[in-house]
């Protein structure tokens, strides 16, 4: 095997560790941030980090209905519509409508929904923060390319 496909067998290796450690990571980290909420959360839900995505969304923008959902998470509207169903099942988010139109139906965050969205936005400031000092050991032309890697693997894996 050339060093080529040696290496593209290496990056492939490294690759699958990495979405199994952001799997372990993502569940640890949903249980440390959303620690000092769970008392408003029933035992029987859990929350993944696509529907904590989904109330920041609605947080960020509500009120919102859900193909406005579906096309800012890039998700089918019948998954964005079984996890609002679960999230509204679970009180977290509740149904809404304009005055000016009685037949689309919007979500709104409840308070505890609120409590989920602001520490999710914690979430994510301290995590930007712990990705910037990660970066720093990069110089700008190797920002450059790993900046073109990760927008090449989104586009790869749409």
């Amino acid at each position: 095997m050339d060093t080529a496909n040696k290496n593209k067998d290496a990056i492939h290796e490294f690759f699958v560790q990495f979405l199994q450690q952001k799997e372990q990571y993502e569940t640890r980290i949903t249980a440390t941030y959303l620690e000092d909420i769970r008392k408003h959360i029933e035992p029987e839900y859990r929350l993944n980090m696509t529907e904590l995505h989904t109330i920041a969304c609605i947080g960020e923008r509500e009120p919102i209905n859900v193909t406005s959902i579906a096309e800012r998470m890039n998700l089918s509207k019948g998954n964005t519509s079984k996890i609002a169903n679960k999230l509204l099942k679970a009180g977290w988010v509740r149904k809404a409508q304009l005055n000016d139109n009685k037949k689309e139906v919007y979500f709104r965050l409840t308070p505890v929904g609120k409590k989920l969205f602001a520490a999710h936005d914690d979430l994510h400031r301290k995590e930007k923060q712990r990705m910037y000092e990660f970066l720093d050991r990069f110089n700008e032309r190797e920002l450059e390319f790993i900046k073109r890697l990760f927008g090449d693997m989104v586009d790869f894996y749409r």
